[in-house]
């Protein structure tokens, strides 16, 4: 019985910290990182700019940018085959359902029918409760807490620590801060801290 694993080359878009940390997990998986791509030419660590993504045909690429406007506007603009970093030491219920060029660090929890959509951040020690509906381009960062049956819009970040209550809906391109409580929905774009979480003016 042959179990050779044949690794996948992924190509990362980026190649700042956030990069450096997608690509442990996708060594952890047993795939392989072929290159970082990034437009920034004081950066020395990069193997090119995002337009060399052409060079790599049999590649999967990841968006290692934390923006999510830049996020979007290179998911919108490349015709690529998408790779979802999941990190072995994260647990994702089997009824959850990712999307592609997500990406899943050590130690986050995604549970039963929970839904994730693309190009999101998943980060170390996040959880994601039963239910929750996770739209395109989140970021859920390190250590952040989301009871059962939350929705997230769009583009939304969700901060170091916070907490978002159970059935609680949070509105596109908003800004939840480090360590902030939302216990109510939230209806309209802007930046949120406190507990409870209250718009800042």
């Amino acid at each position: 019985m042959n179990n050779t694993h044949n690794k996948k080359n992924v190509v990362i878009l980026g190649a700042g910290g956030h990069a450096y940390v997608i690509a442990d997990i996708i060594s952890a998986m047993g795939e392989k990182v072929v290159a970082f791509l990034d437009d920034d030419q004081q950066n020395n660590k990069r193997s090119g700019s995002i337009s060399d993504y052409v060079k790599f045909k049999n590649a999967e690429f990841i968006i290692g940018i934390g923006n999510a406007d830049i996020r979007e506007s290179l998911a919108n603009s490349l015709n690529v085959k998408w790779f979802t970093a999941i990190h072995p030491s994260a647990i994702i219920s089997p009824s959850a359902v990712l999307g592609k060029g997500t990406v899943v660090m050590p130690n986050a929890v995604i549970n039963a029918r929970a839904v994730i959509g693309n190009h999101c951040i998943i980060n170390t020690g996040a959880i994601v409760e039963h239910d929750n509906i996770i739209s395109d381009y989140v970021h859920i960062s390190v250590g952040a807490k989301l009871g059962g049956t939350v929705t997230i819009g769009k583009k939304t970040w969700i901060g170091i620590g916070s907490t978002v209550k159970n059935n609680v809906n949070i509105f596109s391109d908003c800004m939840i801060g480090a360590g902030a409580t939302v216990v109510d929905n939230i209806s309209t774009k802007g930046t949120y801290v406190g507990i409870p979480a209250r718009k800042l003016k």
